[in-house]
């Protein structure tokens, strides 16, 4: 600072932005900063180090090219400890035992403390220097420390490789998987599968088998796969065959750090190789699908807000979507609004804005009921009309048809156009499910909330699925099913009221009359003009109406 301060201060900005995404990316929150210095906490000491290690590769990499005297680094000091929360920011002996571990660290360098060691030291591959027994300074007992230093990247390994740029959409890479017994055939025929579903997936960018094959059997960096693919996103698994059983692994990495953002394994009979072979198709393709949407949208937050275009505001919209509050809803409008301003033929914002309305009404935040109402059918049908192969637009445009618009068999014909699109998609099985309940098909709806569940059992808004469940069973007389599906999507969210509805009509209906009168005082405290008149109209046609006013009139709610 003391000889150029405005080069400094460009240069920590430039460094501080690769630092605050890596630790988003790797799940990370930022507790306080202050100039140079930042606290964060991670949900576990693998994704402390490995978001660690990156930040200390990529600013190596970012300083590569500027003079010794001038280049920034940094150290950086992990322990795994509990530690006291106020306001957001982070105190106790936790953080000061990381504070000085930072300050031991090599620049350019990691220090861990013992605790943190032992939980990464089997699972990531890193050379760890053990400095032995340390006394700091305010700590009663000495600390043991392990350090480790990146490597600098030595820019001759990249002077012959071709560097693609990014798509503007999320890209993904299936790599071969590593055959470990067994027919390679079966491995590359799973790999196969799952490029061709992922292909389906709207908006995302998906590499060519023929590209990624190339890589079989070599020992290849993920940020070097990224940087000649052009992709922001790895797959990776292996097939293990033995004693007549398969286990099939696989992992999705994030190509510019390599950091780890989804695994999971799949067990299976030899003997059925074609049905597993699709199984683990199906389990990858609607698991990494969030995961992909999620990583997007951490990326999106780092971007300045001037610089976002309508695919980011539709990322943030989504975002907001889902928090499932009356302020986050509007956000999420304005975003959309911004969004088609931008591209009027955006289909899948369209679909989105249409969805929001939808829980607008759902949730009964209306303002003009019927001037929101035929603004959400508007937008529902611009999203089919100018999505007819995108089945993210299909399956929300399709259900805003159905729910505002009440053309219950118009809709569901757009959302099952979008499952044909996209087998695959958790979104519009579920949507599928609400329009079949709307209907009174119960056994039909339970059929697509479960094959929804089981493509993506940790969706962020599983509450929904859960919640369709609870009427469906509902519907089927099925009451102590309908409590626990209830009770398990209020646990997921207890800000979505048409869970509120099923659960104390259930509850009724099994004369817990008591527990009934409690769901709906809940309701109504979310609710304070709360009425049936939306039960009314969509459930008029399912056959179940009489069974859903009676059930809310013993639970003490307007019928």
């Amino acid at each position: 600072m003391g000889e150029d301060e405005i080069e400094t201060l460009r240069l920590l900005t430039v460094h501080r932005e690769i630092v605050d995404g890596l630790i988003v990316r790797h799940r990370g929150r930022i507790a306080n900063t202050a100039g140079d210095s930042v606290l964060a906490e991670f949900p576990s000491a693998v994704d402390a180090v490995q978001c660690g290690t990156a930040i200390q590769q990529q600013l190596g990499e970012a300083n590569a090219n500027t003079p010794e005297d001038s280049r920034l680094q940094f150290r950086i000091g992990i322990h795994v400890g509990d530690v006291m929360i106020r306001g957001g920011d982070l105190f106790g002996d936790g953080v000061n035992i990381a504070a000085r571990l930072q300050a031991l660290a090599e620049p350019g360098g990691l220090c861990l403390s013992a605790e943190a060691y032992a939980h990464v030291r089997k699972t990531l591959p890193l050379d760890f220097q053990d400095l032995g027994p340390q006394q700091v300074k305010n700590i009663a007992e000495p600390v043991r420390v392990y350090s480790y230093k990146p490597q600098p990247t030595d820019p001759a390994l990249h002077t012959n490789t071709l560097s693609l740029p990014l798509p503007e959409n999320p890209s993904i890479a299936v790599l071969p998987f590593t055959n470990m017994g067994g027919d390679r055939y079966f491995a590359d025929g799973v790999v196969e599968d799952i490029i061709t579903a992922l292909s389906h997936v709207p908006r995302l960018f998906v590499i060519a088998r023929n590209s990624t094959f190339t890589y079989r059997d070599r020992m290849v960096d993920i940020r070097q796969i990224g940087r000649e693919l052009g992709v922001r996103y790895v797959l990776e698994g292996s097939v293990r065959r033995a004693s007549g059983r398969i286990r099939i692994t696989g992992q999705l990495l994030d190509a510019a750090t390599g950091a780890h953002l989804w695994a999971d394994h799949y067990d299976g009979d030899a003997d059925d190789v074609f049905d597993l072979q699709d199984e683990v198709t199906a389990s990858v393709v609607g698991a990494i699908s969030p995961r992909l949407l999620d990583a997007e949208i951490a990326r999106m937050k780092i971007k300045r807000p001037e610089n976002l275009d309508a695919y980011d505001l539709f990322l943030r919209a989504l975002e907001a979507v889902r928090e499932m509050t009356l302020e986050r809803n509007e956000e999420a409008l304005s975003y959309l609004e911004r969004a088609l301003r931008l591209d009027p033929d955006y289909a899948v914002a369209a679909g989105l804005a249409a969805w929001a309305h939808t829980l607008r009404f759902a949730q009964i935040w209306r303002g003009d009921a019927e001037t929101e109402r035929k603004r959400g059918i508007e937008l529902g049908r611009t999203a089919v009309a100018k999505g007819p192969d995108d089945s993210e637009a299909l399956a929300m445009g399709g259900y805003a048809v159905a729910f505002l618009g009440n053309e219950l068999k118009e809709g569901l014909s757009a959302i099952e156009r979008a499952i044909s699109l996209n087998p695959n998609s958790a979104f519009a099985l579920a949507n599928a499910g609400w329009v079949r309940c709307y209907l009174g098909q119960a056994e039909q709806a339970i059929n697509n909330f479960e094959r929804s569940v089981r493509l993506s059992p940790r969706e962020g808004t599983l509450f929904r699925v859960e919640s369709g469940l609870a009427f469906a069973h509902l519907f089927r007389e099925e009451f102590e099913e309908a409590v626990i599906w209830g009770r398990r999507a209020l646990a997921g969210n207890p800000n979505y009221t048409p869970t509120y509805r099923a659960l104390a009509c259930a509850l009724a209906h099994l004369g817990r009359i008591d527990e009934a009168k409690g769901v709906g005082q809940r309701l109504r405290d979310l609710v304070p003009n709360l009425s049936a008149d939306l039960e009314r109209v969509l459930f008029r046609d399912s056959g179940k109406l009489p069974l859903i006013l009676s059930g809310l009139r013993l639970a003490g709610l307007p019928a």
